[in-house]
């Protein structure tokens, strides 16, 4: 493993902070303010999703959910409807339970310890720090995914970042470079230096204040660092999902609180054409023989999603009564609700006319 090269902490701070009040970002929605809560929630949001694509779910989270208090207060299903599509659904989860508990044994206010933040759920080391650093002013240093790439570079540190050796190299780089004054906006340069110059394609190096001493732009090896997760074969998965009409209504089905797409709403899953027309019976009625549309594949970090979604339509009453964790959605409603990202798109293109079938 390759040794850090020398570097003057102060010498790489200063140039971080004088690039960032220059060239930094300045006007992100969540910026220019001391609210823990706020930071907090764009902190989780931003965890493995880039900005531009967090963007109009915070701010249309925030219209609705302005402060802990009103999230702690809304319904589980009301938080997962507005992150759908954002992914990572465990973080919309640990929000909203974080909430309740901010409530219950802080009375409503964030606490400021590293220590009361890491107990909340979904808050690590980084996030907390974040969290520190930008509502109280905390000499506190941050290690996430833009962060890590940086200090890879410039310090010619091989080895995969989520191993806890290098782990350990970087944090402890990450507390060595800290400055003595201007700390946010030298937190925020590393953010931004990860984001917008020394990103993981095409880095603009002409362009980073600490090229001058940075390793992998002397070497050449920008394209190696940071040093990437060994390759695996991802598992391949299959599904089958009803597409359940009635009157221009879908059945829906409330997914478990755990797993993929915890506790957001989901078409009814079955293993083959038999487990097909045996729910179809259990509702009553009589429905037209099954139509295979597009197969859509979905890609997960730990594995590859095949579904075949199979269209049957009511051509007599339903007769059975609504069950508990099942409901019937207006498809011209789909496009709102909280669903799993491709099942949304599934039904919009459904309503909208388009051509699905396989």
């Amino acid at each position: 493993m390759a040794v850090p090269a020398p570097v003057s902490p102060s010498s790489f701070a200063d140039r971080v902070i004088a690039w960032q009040r220059q060239h930094g970002r300045h006007d992100l929605p969540w910026q220019n303010t001391r609210d823990a809560y706020r930071i907090w929630v764009s902190e989780i949001m931003l965890q493995q999703t880039q900005v531009g694509a967090v963007i109009g779910y915070y701010q249309r989270f925030m219209e609705r959910f302005p402060d802990v208090a009103t999230l702690a207060g809304a319904s589980p299903d009301e938080v997962m409807r507005h992150w759908a599509g954002l992914g990572y659904y465990s973080r919309a989860r640990n929000l909203h339970a974080a909430s309740s508990l901010i409530m219950e044994q802080h009375a409503g206010r964030f606490p400021g310890t590293q220590e009361a933040l890491e107990a909340l759920p979904g808050i690590g080391r980084s996030t907390a720090a974040a969290i520190r650093a930008f509502a109280f002013g905390a000499r506190a240093a941050i290690l996430d995914g833009n962060v890590k790439r940086v200090f890879a570079r410039h310090a010619g540190l091989a080895g995969y970042p989520g191993e806890q050796k290098v782990e350990r190299q970087m944090w402890a780089m990450a507390e060595q470079r800290l400055p003595a004054a201007g700390l946010e906006p030298y937190i925020q340069g590393l953010m931004d230096l990860g984001a917008t110059l020394c990103t993981r394609t095409r880095p603009r190096c002409a362009d980073c204040p600490v090229q001058a001493d940075c390793v992998a732009s002397r070497e050449g090896r920008t394209v190696e660092l940071p040093t990437r997760k060994p390759k695996r074969a991802l598992p391949q998965r299959e599904t089958i999902m009803l597409v359940l009409l009635r009157d221009g209504a879908v059945l829906l089905e409330k997914r478990p609180p755990t797993g993929i797409w915890g506790g957001l709403w989901s078409l009814p899953e079955v293993e083959d054409d038999a487990g097909a027309r045996q729910l179809a019976q259990s509702l009553g009625g009589d429905w037209k023989s099954r139509e295979a549309l597009q197969v859509i594949e979905h890609g997960f970090t730990h594995y590859h999603l095949s579904i075949q979604p199979l269209l049957l339509t009511r051509i007599a009453p339903v007769t059975t009564a609504q069950e508990p964790g099942r409901e019937w959605l207006p498809l011209a409603q789909a496009h709102g609700a909280g669903l799993p990202a491709p099942v949304k798109k599934l039904l919009t293109g459904l309503a909208a006319g388009l051509p699905l079938f396989g």
